[in-house]
């Protein structure tokens, strides 16, 4: 059963039962009809209903639940196409995402009059800037580049009434948070209704709620209520000897904030921490092989919080806790079947949500298989990222913080700058010159993404998204005018 757990401060417990397809109103339908819909999909079902009623939500849905559509079809009873305003943004992690949201709103609400562009960084301003100008109804994009249009003014959030964070966990992941919060700064001071989606709910994506919604109410689809404590166990299936490339692979792409890695042996250990330490992360070794006082720095940067990757043995990780631990990521399956739970279990405590994968070379489908129903896991199977996915991945990464630093630079920084322009130009028009290119962006990955991303800290907790950014109009007010002198 589909139901919702209400905040105690609330006082109530106002569950909305699901609906179906031809539950919903004409409109509704006949969009649906438009999509080639023959019914709902579960979160469809789920969460309309809510979004209908303006209730301000936070869904547990992951990538290909159906959860595009459940956030644009009440757009269609929520929202004036008569009015050629931005009254809903849509916030995603990826410019491929915003691109496929945005074919959808066209497809769902197109034929009722509304508009829908997306925005994202590594093109250029030209048409976007038209298409908000003209007046679009439904605003698409990445965090950066919204905040760009916000900050040169070329649409506003005035008469926004719909605010969605599709995908958060990635949004995080990818470093917009930001510019999440920097943007806030620019939503209307009156109630927006405002939902996230989330694969997962780690406490990075709790606070950020918190920061953006006043009292969200939680959805689950798969009980009675939202499973941030439960663990997500994920499979990689590949040869035993591209483990190593296959590890830093995984770690581009879901860029953990902290993450224990267990090998079997502490040979294995310390190859894997010089693996990762050529790739430039902030990787340690923990084995019976450290001496007393290398065994002590490690702890210390264990228990402050400062070490993001620890390589490490059942042994040497025994009686080790690290705070908000995101990620375990089993190198090499246990030897004994016990031990697996030993591992997984690191994640997802205090009521946070954690991933524990597992990459299983060719020769321990056996292993995997007795682990599965000793325990009766349920493993999620996934295909390992390919050098193309992983490319993809970081360049967004990397253009979405590029951006987030020009934006920063004040005119004098800016006039500095354009001493290099003609070099630029010259560098990109021969290969030579797009070695030297590549190695700058290399070395600037490097150095910004291979320390932990920004995450939200604890804090207070706020009202919601307007009235944050009603408390912070001084200070908005403050950053308008420091643009406007750099300007």
């Amino acid at each position: 059963m589909n139901t919702i757990t209400t905040p105690v401060t609330n006082g109530l417990q106002n569950i909305l039962t699901g609906v179906s397809l031809d539950q919903l109103s004409e409109p509704l339908r006949a969009a649906a009809a438009r999509a080639g819909w023959t019914q709902l999909m579960p979160v469809q079902a789920s969460t309309i209903p809510y979004l209908l009623a303006g209730r301000r939500m936070m869904i547990q849905a992951r990538t290909g639940s159906g959860k595009t559509g459940a956030y644009l079809l009440p757009m269609l009873e929520r929202l004036d196409p008569t009015r050629d305003l931005c009254q809903a943004l849509v916030l995603t992690p990826t410019r491929e995402l915003a691109r496929q949201v945005t074919e959808e709103a066209e497809l769902l609400c197109g034929p009722a009059g509304f508009r829908a562009v997306a925005v994202y960084g590594g093109v250029s301003y030209g048409s976007q800037n038209d298409a908000l100008r003209g007046g679009t109804h439904i605003v698409v994009g990445t965090p950066g580049r919204v905040l760009d249009h916000l900050l040169k003014r070329t649409f506003t959030l005035k008469h926004l009434k719909m605010l969605v964070f599709d995908e958060a966990d990635r949004m995080l992941s990818m470093g917009f948070y930001p510019d999440m919060r920097e943007m806030q700064r620019y939503l209307p001071e009156h109630p927006v209704d405002t939902c996230m989606f989330s694969a997962t709910f780690p406490p990075s994506v709790l606070r950020t709620a918190r920061q953006f919604i006043r009292d969200p109410e939680f959805l689950s689809l798969s009980s009675d209520h939202v499973h941030v404590t439960e663990t997500e166990h994920v499979t990689y299936t590949l040869p035993d000897m591209e483990k190593d490339r296959g590890l830093v692979r995984l770690i581009e792409v879901e860029n953990p904030t902290s993450a224990i890695i267990f090998c079997n042996t502490k040979m294995r250990v310390h190859y894997v921490t010089v693996v990762l330490q050529r790739f430039g992360y902030d990787a340690d070794e923990l084995s019976s092989d450290l001496s007393q006082k290398d065994r002590d720095r490690v702890l210390k940067r264990v228990r402050q919080g400062q070490l993001r990757f620890l390589v490490a043995t059942d042994v040497a990780a025994r009686g080790i806790d690290i705070p908000e631990l995101s990620h375990v990521i089993l190198y090499e399956l246990p030897e004994d079947v016990e031990s697996y739970i030993h591992r997984a279990g690191r994640t997802g405590r205090a009521g946070a949500a954690g991933v524990a994968i597992s990459l299983v070379g060719l020769t321990e489908q056996f292993a995997l298989k007795r682990i599965v129903q000793h325990y009766s896991i349920d493993m999620e199977a996934r295909q390992m990222p390919t050098d193309e996915d992983v490319a993809g991945v970081v360049t967004e990464r990397l253009t979405a913080l590029l951006e987030a630093r020009l934006r920063a630079r004040d005119k004098l920084q800016a006039e500095r700058s354009r001493r290099f322009a003609s070099l630029a130009r010259s560098l990109a028009e021969d290969e030579e010159g797009l070695e030297i290119i590549t190695m700058l962006l290399d070395d600037d990955y490097q150095q910004m993404l291979h320390a932990p991303v920004p995450r939200p800290a604890d804090e207070p907790r706020p009202a919601d998204a307007e009235s944050t950014a009603a408390s912070a109009a001084g200070t908005g007010e403050k950053s308008s005018r420091r643009r406007s002198r750099r300007r």
